[in-house]
């Protein structure tokens, strides 16, 4: 397993710098471990699958986890207001780093990720292989 460490800064949008990143570094099957920072505007969409929210509302990143390939990368954020109520979703373009994002991602060299589209669900999901 392999290590990356990385800051992004005000404006970066997170989940592209994500995308950017693994394929820059050729990542074929990795994790995020952890992600710590704000927001500035959030999009997100809910748990129904269809429903998008946007927001330009300051926002503490509580938790991001999520699966990450060549192929794309599966997010899911949860974020806190100024009054500390915590929501989240699956993280979609448009989630905008206001001060800072410090993230650590976990490579994992014995596996290769990709996504196909699955019928049952309507969406591309992963296929996890191990290496030979």
């Amino acid at each position: 397993m392999k290590t990356h460490v990385f800051r992004l800064t005000y404006g970066a949008d997170l989940k592209k710098s994500l995308e950017e990143y693994i394929k820059m570094h050729h990542i074929d099957a990795g994790y995020v471990a952890c992600c710590v920072g704000c927001v500035y505007e959030t999009g997100l969409r809910l748990a129904d699958g269809k429903t998008l929210f946007h927001d330009k509302n300051r926002y503490e990143i509580v938790s991001l986890i999520g699966t990450l390939s060549k192929d794309g990368v599966h997010l899911h954020i949860s974020l806190s207001g100024e009054d500390g109520h915590t929501m989240g979703g699956h993280l979609m373009e448009g989630t905008l780093i206001n001060t800072t994002a410090e993230i650590i991602l976990h490579e994992l060299d014995e596996f290769e990720f990709a996504r196909e589209f699955d019928e049952k669900t309507g969406y591309d999901e992963i296929v996890m292989k191990a290496k030979h």
